[in-house]
């Protein structure tokens, strides 16, 4: 009777964009650029809802706002979008001011100043605690690290650009007023619960502000208050947090991770391009950056893992189809992302990588989707000449790209051919 129903009412599709800082932004505006081109009746405007976390949720905002990932794409990574037209839009000028703003650097002076305020009585006491207190230098001057400041970074500037963006004609930084429902979750740092920004009676906070709090990861920003709760990033409680969707009854759920652990114990599956990759024969060898990096990476994926293991058993009526990054791209994995030339050519190589991710699951994903009104544009997903971003390319071997073609079309074949099961003895 339920998937009866189904069939009478178009389907409800939800979005869940997970965090990564400055390069999980990137890569989401890439891949979901070359999903929106791929992939006929699918509009990322007007979908049944939508959940972002940490930098996800600048994404998550931008989409339901009415913003098209090409858009967002001239907003965070700026320049030509790539697909040579000129906007007619005419808050685009206005909108690639965004870049300026949304990633630059900026310190967290205010909390720098109200932690060194304190720094002369919390020396003055620690020294009290070592001179009558019997207590050790280790243990007086443990009360010294309250003088450390919580963030490095103000992510004030991106709110109030962000605000500046949504309050746009047009646009609305509100909740409660936008056509689509949008959830940012944070984390209040105090009790350690999730805050699902835009759920009711945490819908009357601005979407930009939730988007900065969803955002503000320990030790790189800044906590930020709301309404009475000191929030952090929404990822140290969950990766997606997309059972606020899920609640609602959807069809089907595409979610987006952008942070994967880099495999290195591989090559990259088209070792025949790889040329120009970086190799990383032991992670080690990178230093504590790295180690860090590969550390964090790996309980969040793990943590994500769990957590869609979950959904798909306790939302059985719901397909869920997830796109991340390749374990093995160490582009992906190596990546800074605070140079512009160098967000732009990431941007284009998540791109190009989800292009390719698509073509090499296509029969496995033509069918899953294609149940809930979704079909697979092979003309655009088989044009080569399709970028994202204007820049110079190097010219591709032809014999090269046949090999990956054809390295595409084996790894579809695999994945849409079951498994051959042993025959059972006599």
């Amino acid at each position: 009777m339920k998937s009866a129903a189904r069939r009478t009412r178009a389907p409800r599709i939800g979005l869940a964009l997970a965090g990564g800082g400055p390069l999980g932004a990137i890569y989401e505006i890439g891949a979901l650029c070359a999903l929106d081109e791929c992939l006929e009746g699918l509009d990322f405007t007007q979908l049944d809802g939508y959940v972002g976390v940490s930098a996800g949720g600048f994404i998550a905002a931008g989409l339901a706002n009415g913003m098209r990932p090409r858009e967002l794409c001239a907003a965070f990574i700026g320049g030509d979008s790539g697909d040579g037209a000129a906007s007619d839009d005419p808050l685009a000028k206005t909108d690639r001011a965004l870049v300026h703003a949304s990633l630059r650097l900026r310190p967290a002076w205010a909390e720098y100043a109200q932690r060194l305020a304190a720094l002369p009585s919390l020396t003055a006491h620690a020294a009290f605690n070592y001179a009558f207190g019997r207590r050790s230098l280790l243990e007086a001057c443990e009360r010294l690290g309250r003088a450390l400041p919580t963030g490095l970074l103000d992510g004030a500037a991106i709110e109030r650009e962000m605000a500046r963006l949504f309050e746009a004609p047009g646009r609305s930084n509100d909740f409660r007023t936008l056509k689509r429902r949008l959830v940012l979750v944070a984390t209040d740092l105090d009790s350690g619960e999730a805050l699902p920004f835009g759920q009711p009676g945490l819908d009357d906070v601005p979407i930009s502000l939730a988007a900065q709090a969803s955002a503000a990861l320990p030790g790189l920003y800044a906590p930020v208050m709301v309404k009475g709760h000191t929030c952090v990033d929404g990822a140290l409680k969950k990766t997606l947090h997309a059972t606020v969707l899920l609640d609602e009854g959807l069809d089907l759920l595409i979610c987006l991770n952008p942070l994967v652990p880099f495999d290195a114990t591989k090559p990259p599956r088209h070792k025949v391009l790889a040329s120009g990759e970086a190799r990383i024969p032991r992670l080690v060898d990178g230093g504590l950056p790295v180690v860090l990096s590969q550390t964090f990476r790996s309980l969040i994926h793990s943590r994500l893992e769990l957590g869609l293991k979950h959904y798909t058993a306790a939302y059985p009526d719901t397909e869920i189809v997830l796109f991340e990054p390749e374990h093995r791209d160490a582009q992906m994995f190596l990546a800074n992302s605070f140079s512009l030339s160098t967000r732009r050519q990431l941007a284009e190589h998540a791109y190009q990588r989800t292009r390719e991710l698509l073509r090499s699951r296509r029969s496995n994903l033509r069918e899953r989707l294609e149940r809930h009104g979704v079909a697979v544009r092979d003309a655009v997903l088989d044009d080569a000449s399709r970028h994202l971003v204007a820049m110079r390319r190097s010219p591709r071997n032809r014999a090269g790209l046949a090999l990956k073609r054809l390295d595409e079309m084996l790894c579809d074949l695999e994945a849409s051919t079951p498994p051959l099961q042993p025959r059972s003895a006599k």
